[in-house]
């Protein structure tokens, strides 16, 4: 995590025993109890809904449509998915409009070109 994410970052997580280490690398870090019925705390600061929802888009992307994920092409889907969920709440027709102008002169080629 500390490769990918900002160290600038406030870490939310569950009660997992291997967060607390990790959390030290971070701004900040909360955690819920979910064992103990707890899902937000702190006036709702503190929660793990939000990745916990865009995990759910990004599994039925892998078990529904990808089928498979290779590391080189990682990058893609979860752009794809980050795409999803960031438009979750708009119209079908305004996701495909915004889906359209985003590909406005670019060109996706499965290898690039020499």
């Amino acid at each position: 995590m500390v490769k990918h994410a900002s160290r600038k970052s406030w870490l939310m997580t569950d009660d997992s025993a291997v967060y607390p280490k990790i959390g030290r690398e971070f701004a900040g870090h909360s955690s819920v109890n979910h064992s103990a019925d707890e899902y937000v705390r702190l006036g709702g600061f503190a929660h793990s809904n939000s990745v916990e929802s865009f995990f759910a888009i990004l599994k039925r992307g892998v078990y529904g449509t990808f089928h498979s994920v290779s590391e080189a092409h990682l990058h893609r889907y979860l752009s794809e998915c980050d795409f999803r969920y960031n438009t979750r709440k708009v119209s079908d027709p305004e996701r495909a409009e915004s889906l359209l102008r985003g590909t406005k002169g670019k060109r996706l080629m499965y290898r690039q070109a020499d």
